[in-house]
């Protein structure tokens, strides 16, 4: 399938650690996708006209200011495990039941964020996930807001609740699920690192940049839940080995964008789409 040449830009600019992206390096890494030089400039313009990137220079560009907070959020995935603290069995809860739906943007931010700090659905309204992230209820409620829920949302800490909302609550991640996902994820990334300096550098580059973005989406999005909730250990093996598939592929790419690399792929790219 091929990627969005949007959401293939912020990706780029998003592992870029802060580096500038220069258009030429976008054309030639969506090339290896299969995307046309004009689907990228047309991308560019309007990743920029939403301020999602802005100008750097002339023909460079970063993250700009609309993108800013979920960048730096979804970069956060490296040091996740270090904003787990032990769990007392308390947790965070956030009340929507009086915000507006009929604004569909707003909706799709609120959900997001979330989804991105691990809360689910208990009861109409009302998201709760553990109590087990470093900094309580006051970080919680300092990224949410940050990442676009409403600043009229509660987001309170809940103890004592009665035994059916409490099995309720603990069941509304499968982690069973998760820690399989953990396992099975680990291993696919393991088994190509195993493979991957036999492979041509323009495959190489498509695969590991495939390959790593559902790794590091599936963190950015994990629950982070506690023991015994999900099975910590294959948790932190998992991290430990994108963050080696990342450094991987961050090297990768770099030859892919040096002068004499870019050059190469883009000739081979070009002339097989």
């Amino acid at each position: 399938m091929t990627p969005n040449p949007r959401h293939l830009i912020l990706k780029l600019l998003l592992g870029a650690e802060g580096r500038p992206l220069s258009a030429r390096d976008a054309i030639a890494a969506c090339a290896l996708f299969g995307i046309r030089e004009n689907s990228v400039r047309v991308a560019l313009v309007r990743l920029s006209a939403d301020g999602m990137i802005e100008a750097e220079a002339r023909g460079t560009y970063r993250i700009g200011p609309n993108a800013a907070e979920v960048a730096e959020d979804v970069r956060a995935w490296r040091t996740a495990e270090s904003r787990v603290r032990r769990w007392s069995g308390a947790w965070i809860a956030v009340h929507c039941g009086s915000l507006a739906r009929s604004d569909r943007a707003g909706s799709r931010q609120r959900d997001r964020a979330l989804q991105m700090l691990g809360f689910r659905e208990l009861d109409r309204g009302l998201f709760v996930r553990p109590d087990n992230l470093a900094g309580g209820v006051a970080e919680v409620r300092s990224r949410l807001y940050k990442l676009g829920l409403d600043p009229e949302a509660a987001v309170f800490a809940v103890t004592g609740f009665d035994g059916e909302r409490e099995a309720r609550a603990r069941s509304l991640w499968n982690g069973k699920v998760l820690t399989r996902s953990y396992v099975q994820m680990r291993q696919r990334l393991e088994k190509w690192l195993a493979r991957a300096e036999n492979l041509d550098l323009d495959v190489a580059a498509r695969e590991s940049f495939l390959l790593g973005n559902d790794a590091i989406r599936s963190l950015v999005f994990d629950p982070l839940l506690p023991d015994p909730l999900a099975d910590v250990d294959e948790r932190r093996a998992f991290v430990d080995t994108v963050l080696e598939f990342d450094r991987v592929g961050h090297e990768i790419w770099r030859q892919l964008t040096s002068p004499r690399g870019a050059e190469d792929v883009d000739g081979d790219a070009l002339a097989h789409h």
